[in-house]
């Protein structure tokens, strides 16, 4: 029996519930006005939003918390280039995400009609593979291979581009199956090869990062932990793989990293390394080991074969995901380790560096207000950030407890944490969401707080306000001491500016203020804006401005 015909638009709308999507994102636009049109009654909850950006950040947000691929469709051209910054996060954050992006009429491509653009030209460094479809019956192949791509090896961005005829277009096509990305395991003489490397050790230590994780992997490397005495360390903005409260987790190795964490590594005579790339920032520029043979016996565990050896050459490389590593590694015979004096030391070590904030100048004690919300917030709350040096007090201070609660951009993207926020609130409901933020990191995406409000999403957002791009004051004070350009920002009230779109909005100027305006922020049951107001000489939880310039000066 012939299957029925479907327009090219329903054709595509199908494949989406097919694959399970739950939710999408967009602007809307002329190009795929009949997309728009076939999402109607699909069970599919379209997020309007109010900037390209903003709309592909919350998609590969969805990413990040699903692991299968979030969605996002913008028009043509400038539609489509304003979403680019989203397509760089997913690559470098390797997150699953698939952009449909409106193009022109087949008839008029290679002409430079309105709006046109080459989308293989434009975004083939960007993302993992890009494809026009320009005929009806191959939707559901390509859109299939496009999850596939998205998900497996090392996940990352797929661009899907829709000419605007071809979505009027009419096909018998047949729904492709459900996607499941493949896993790859290690095969069994690697892990018996591992294991006589663990009983040789005598200060192993396990690093992880990266993506294809899920609540099951990270309860298994738990176990994995626990039953060998393992100190474990997450990779930038990966501390949400391993609960803190473990007595084997050992600290972050992200920006301005616990020195006596940088020892311990140094002083390791095993890495075993799982999911992670160990780029730039999370090997200190790369510093931390040797390249292109590590000093430290490196056991290297990665899902995407084109990553083992791509920087450091490993003892041991292992082309697995982690749920099917850590499942093989659970299995391995007993082995006796020696080094839990040494744990226990890089444990002692993280407590104290993460324990108590020192103080910095002004009123508003940034640190104490972290540890504050560490101790308020239930182990599943989600905390959100873009990028700038009040993430410093975040990655230091609060303490995640499972697995999927951190959203942020190891791209070191600005302007991420508010869109962030309203997707994982608008996926998790019953869970509190908190995005954190500086005063120049809102404004980039700040407009979708409009969205947070027309869809009734009750995010809270906290924005540090400084008053400047701090990140690069602190370089510039580093390297062109009291000369400053560029880097001063004058900015609304942002209390007011929740206020005048209808979210709840609070202004906190002191410490004691912060906690009774938490409170009222999420019993409000609104979007809420709490503007925390920054002495701008707390540059990092370390140091002060005057003493980065004074200590130029002296150089």
């Amino acid at each position: 029996m012939a299957n029925p015909m479907r327009s090219a638009a329903r054709l595509i709308v199908d494949q989406l519930r097919v694959q399970g999507v739950e939710r999408a994102t967009c602007v809307p636009g002329e190009s795929y006005l009949a997309v728009l049109d076939a999402l109607i009654d699909s069970g599919i909850d379209l997020l309007t939003c109010r900037a390209e950006g903003g709309a592909a950040m919350m998609a590969e947000a969805y990413g990040k918390l699903t692991g299968r691929p979030g969605i996002c469709f913008v028009t043509r051209g400038p539609g489509a280039t304003n979403a680019s910054p989203a397509l760089h996060i997913a690559m470098q954050d390797s997150t699953p995400l698939i952009l449909f992006v409106g193009q022109v009429e087949r008839g008029m491509r290679h002409r430079e009609a309105f709006q046109e653009l080459d989308y293989p030209a434009t975004f083939g460094a960007l993302a993992k593979w890009v494809i026009e479809i320009d005929r009806a019956e191959r939707i559901p192949e390509l859109i299939a291979r496009a999850f596939r791509i998205a998900m497996q090896g090392r996940p990352g961005p797929v661009v899907i581009a829709l000419p605007e005829d071809m979505l009027g277009d009419h096909a018998g096509a047949a729904d492709a199956p459900r996607v499941e990305p493949a896993e790859s395991a290690p095969p069994p003489a690697d892990m018996l090869r591992l294991q006589s490397m663990l009983s040789a050790a005598q200060r192993p230590l396990l690093i992880v990062g990266g993506s294809r994780w899920s609540a099951a992997a990270c309860a298994a490397l738990q176990r994995v932990a626990d039953r060998f005495d393992l100190p474990v360390a997450t990779t930038f903005r990966r501390a949400h793989l391993f609960p803190a409260g473990n007595e084997h987790y050992v600290g972050d190795l992200g920006i301005a990293p616990n020195p006596r964490l940088l020892a311990g590594l140094a002083e390791a005579d095993l890495v075993v390394m799982i999911g992670s790339r160990l780029s730039e920032i999370a090997s200190s520029s790369y510093t931390l080991l040797d390249i292109p043979v590590p000093a430290q016996s490196l056991v290297h565990v990665h899902p995407d074969p084109a990553e083992l050896g791509r920087v450091y050459q490993p003892a041991l490389a292992i082309n697995a995901t982690p749920a099917a590593f850590l499942a093989a590694l659970e299995a391995i015979g007993d082995v006796r380790p020696s080094w839990g004096e040494a744990r226990a030391t890089l444990r002692a070590a993280y407590r104290d560096w993460s324990d108590r904030p020192a103080a910095i100048p002004g009123a508003f004690q940034y640190g104490e207000v972290m540890a504050w919300l560490r101790d308020r917030l239930p182990e599943d709350a989600i905390i959100a950030n873009g990028a700038g040096n009040f993430a410093g007090w975040i990655h230091r201070y609060y303490r995640f407890r499972r697995f999927g609660t951190q959203l942020a951009p190891t791209s070191g993207s600005m302007g991420y944490g508010v869109p962030a926020g309203i997707m994982a609130k608008r996926q998790c409901p019953e869970r509190i969401v908190v995005t954190i933020a500086g005063d120049g990191d809102f404004l980039m995406n700040g407009q979708e707080f409009a969205t947070a409000v027309h869809h009734d999403i009750a995010l809270v957002i906290v924005i540090v306000d400084n008053g400047m791009y701090g990140t690069i004051r602190m370089h510039q004070e580093r390297q062109f001491p009291g000369r400053i350009s560029a880097t001063r920002l004058t900015s609304p009230d942002f209390a007011a500016y929740a206020r005048a779109f209808g979210g709840h909005g609070e202004t906190v100027r002191e410490t004691a203020e912060f906690s009774p305006a938490f409170e009222r922020a999420l019993a409000a049951g609104r979007p809420a804006i709490l503007h925390c107001l920054l002495e701008p000489e707390a540059i990092t939880p370390a140091t002060t401005l005057g003493q980065i310039r004074a200590a130029a000066q002296r150089a």
